[in-house]
């Protein structure tokens, strides 16, 4: 058995695929960690963001959302100097929107793990069901848009599934299968 291809190609996405791509992840903190660097991806690699990802973390407060609520004009002007992070405003400006709904969220009672993984019946997807992961992060986008999360479209929602495990995407060969 043999890993995924597209592991094989930097150590980084080797060690990544081996040891987070797929596993199912419970974590409010992480899940909002992932869904915000799933957003920071788009149109980019997620190499790119894998190799900014200890950055990310130490710029936004380890994505605490409590703290990142209260960024203002200043902290948002310094994130778009960092060079250690993807200086797009409308990916800084969406990680403090996110924390917002990421929280309001929370204020409902509600884990955000409790919210995302209701949409796969708590149970991850097999490969096999590629077609109901796609159709199911169409309805989780719509369902984050709703709720003022921003970065968030169906392809986002998928690779953020696969991600966090809520889809094992993994090839079928691999050992991770």
């Amino acid at each position: 058995m043999t890993p995924c291809p597209w592991s094989l190609t930097n150590p980084l996405l080797t060690t990544y695929h081996d040891n987070e791509w797929g596993v199912p992840t419970y974590d409010d903190r992480l899940l909002f960690e992932m869904l915000n660097l799933e957003g920071a991806q788009a149109g980019l690699s997620w190499l790119t963001v894998l190799k900014k990802r200890d950055r990310y973390r130490e710029v936004f407060d380890n994505f605490d959302a409590t703290k990142i609520i209260h960024y203002d004009q200043a902290k948002r002007d310094e994130l778009l100097a960092d060079a250690g992070i993807i200086r797009n405003r409308l990916k800084v400006n969406a990680v403090i929107e996110n924390a917002k709904a990421y929280l309001k969220i929370k204020e409902e009672g509600t884990s955000f793990s409790d919210f995302l993984w209701s949409f796969v019946d708590n149970t991850p997807l097999k490969h096999k069901d590629a077609a109901k992961a796609m159709e199911i992060s169409q309805h989780m986008s719509k369902a984050l848009l709703k709720r003022g999360f921003k970065f968030v479209g169906p392809t986002i929602c998928y690779a953020f599934m696969q991600a966090v495990g809520m889809i094992n995407d993994h090839e079928a060969d691999c050992f991770r299968a």
